[in-house]
């Protein structure tokens, strides 16, 4: 997998949201930037649980997506 996607992955699963936040700031990928920004806005902001989780899988999926491989090959 590509460092940014290894490392967004890593960060959304064990909640260092402030290292993902660098990490938006500095990716090139402009894409993954996008998901992490949605994604912390609704955590932080949204009143909504579904709102939250929306967001959450919309960046996995992404992750998944744009790493060519599925997450489940590269950590099972």
């Amino acid at each position: 997998m590509m460092p940014d996607y290894e490392l967004a992955f890593n960060y959304v699963l064990w909640g260092h949201f402030d290292d993902l936040f660098t990490l938006m700031l500095r990716t090139k990928d402009d894409m993954l930037g996008k998901k992490i920004q949605l994604f912390l806005y609704a955590f932080y902001y949204d009143a909504q649980h579904k709102e939250i989780i929306n967001a959450h899988d919309a960046l996995l999926l992404y992750i998944d997506h744009a790493s060519g491989q599925t997450l489940q090959e590269v950590y099972y």
